[in-house]
Parts: C-alpha cells; structure tokens; sequence
C-alpha cells in the first residue's frame, strides 16, 4: 500500500469527505459529487491542499517564522493543546486571546483585552507570519483581520464558507472539520515541524562542527 493510499484511508476514516447539506459554488471545485443531498468531498483533493499547506508552514518553520494557531471549539481545545505543546508554541496568554475580536489588529495598542472568564492580558507584541484555523466559522474575523495585516492564512474550509471568507484563506483545506479530521490534521502539522526542526538543528550542528574544523586548520 501506497503513501498516498494510507493517507487517503485516513481522510476516509475521519469522515473529511462527507461535506455539509449546503455547498457554495466556489466550492463546488473540491465536490466529487452529490449523494442524498450532502455534497461529497474528493479525498485527492483535500490532499493536495494539505500537502500545499504543509509545505508553506515546513518553509515558515525553516525560516524560523512565528505562528499563530486559533480555535475557540472546545471539542478542539485538549487537541490544539498538545499540538502546541509538542511544538513548542503553546502560550496560557495567547490561549486567552483565541477567545477575543481585534487581537492582531491592535497588537501594538497598550490596551488590555478582557476575556470571558474575566482574565487580563495583553495583546500580541508582534504579528505572526502565519495563522492557522481550526474553526474557520466561529473566528472569520479573525480571517478579515489576517488580510488586513497581510499574514498567511491556512484554515480548514467546509462546504457551506461564504465566498467572502474563503477568498481570503490563503491555504485553505477542504474537509469536515470533524473531532477525528482536527486530529489528524494537528498530528500532520506536528510531524511536519517536529521534521522541519530536526532537520535544521542538524544543519546548524554540521554549520558549527564546519567553523571548528576551519579552526583548527588555520
């Protein structure tokens, strides 16, 4: 069995492919076709996306880019958790501010966001490079606010995105975005950075064994 075949097993396996009772027609391009009323999403598809996202974020990661990830399901939160963790970008005071409106637009204000749950904290002291969304239709001003700051945007997209949103998701990947396909998709991107970041610290290791050697010819 394929790589390829493995993967979209998995996509299968987490229900990525069934899409909701109402598709837009700028989405229509990812629908492999219709059954009982619920447009069915092509697996292929959903996997290119999410290889051309995976790609932009390994290429963040070599460069050394700051990320941003939101997501205010909480069916998401015990999974985006252990993602950042694993990653190294997990943050108590950004976990506060998935939960608020105009966190990259007034990054650079003094002034202090209020949560739900009533905690203090300030913004953001520089944007990120990149932002990923989880629940593309809970936080779309979160989207509105990325392209005015101009910042990368990968987000899970559904069949039912307004045109409005989706145009300006910059990677956006077709699925379901259901509990098992949020997993799946967390555990993608960590692996990716987990590999990205092996592989520099090997460069940087082979970099600085390189400077000593000079050393010691000279």
């Amino acid at each position: 069995m394929t790589v390829h075949s493995i993967l979209i097993q998995k996509l299968l396996s987490a229900n990525a492919h069934v899409g909701r009772r109402a598709a837009t027609d700028h989405f229509k391009v990812f629908t492999y076709g219709i059954r009982n009323q619920i447009p069915i999403i092509d697996s292929d598809k959903t996997l290119i996306c999410l290889r051309s996202a995976c790609d932009f974020i390994a290429s963040l990661v070599r460069q050394k880019g700051r990320f941003m990830f939101v997501n205010t399901n909480p069916l998401f939160d015990e999974i985006v958790e252990q993602m950042t963790k694993k990653i190294g970008c997990f943050s108590p005071s950004n976990n506060v501010l998935w939960r608020t409106g105009g966190f990259l637009t007034n990054s650079c204000s003094p002034k202090k966001f209020r949560s739900r749950n009533k905690k203090l904290c300030f913004g953001p002291t520089s944007p990120p490079d990149c932002l990923v969304v989880m629940d593309t239709e809970r936080k779309s001003s979160v989207i509105l606010e990325a392209e005015k700051m101009q910042i990368p945007v990968v987000a899970l997209v559904d069949s039912r995105m307004p045109w409005e949103i989706y145009k300006r998701v910059t990677y956006p990947v077709p699925a379901n975005d259901s509990v098992q396909f949020v997993y799946l998709f967390c555990n993608i991107i960590t692996k990716t950075f987990l590999l990205e970041k092996q592989k520099l610290a090997v460069a940087e290791e082979r970099l600085g064994s390189g400077s000593s050697d000079l050393r010691i010819g000279s």
